[in-house]
């Protein structure tokens, strides 16, 4: 069954999240964005994702372009979470694994780091 929280609370934990972040990592953070949207049109059950360039692709040319965006998706995080701890820790997953695709980490690798 999935858990209902307002979406003011779901933005604050995402925000609690991006505080794990180590500071090296906050400060070599791009031009990206984090946006929590309700769900991506095309695979609904899908929990975040990466739009964008990562930091290990860029090349000189990289400049003048719209920021990165990390989107993450509230209601299909609520939908497999059945308690606020449950949401804490998705989101908290969600974000570093989305995160780390912006730092050229792929599917793998964040696997096997913990990172969903």
């Amino acid at each position: 069954m999935a858990f209902d929280m307002a979406p003011s609370r779901f933005e604050e934990l995402v925000g609690q999240a991006l505080d794990l972040l180590p500071p090296r990592f906050a400060a070599a953070m791009d031009n990206v964005v984090i946006l929590v949207e309700e769900r991506n049109a095309e695979d609904p059950s899908l929990l975040g994702l990466y739009h964008g360039i990562a930091l290990t692709e860029r090349t000189a040319d990289y400049g003048g372009v719209l920021p990165d965006r990390i989107s993450i998706y509230r209601a299909a995080i609520l939908d497999i979470c059945d308690s606020e701890d449950d949401v804490v820790d998705e989101i908290a997953v969600t974000v570093m694994h989305e995160i780390g695709h912006h730092f050229g980490l792929d599917d793998e690798t964040l696997h096997r780091l913990g990172w969903g």
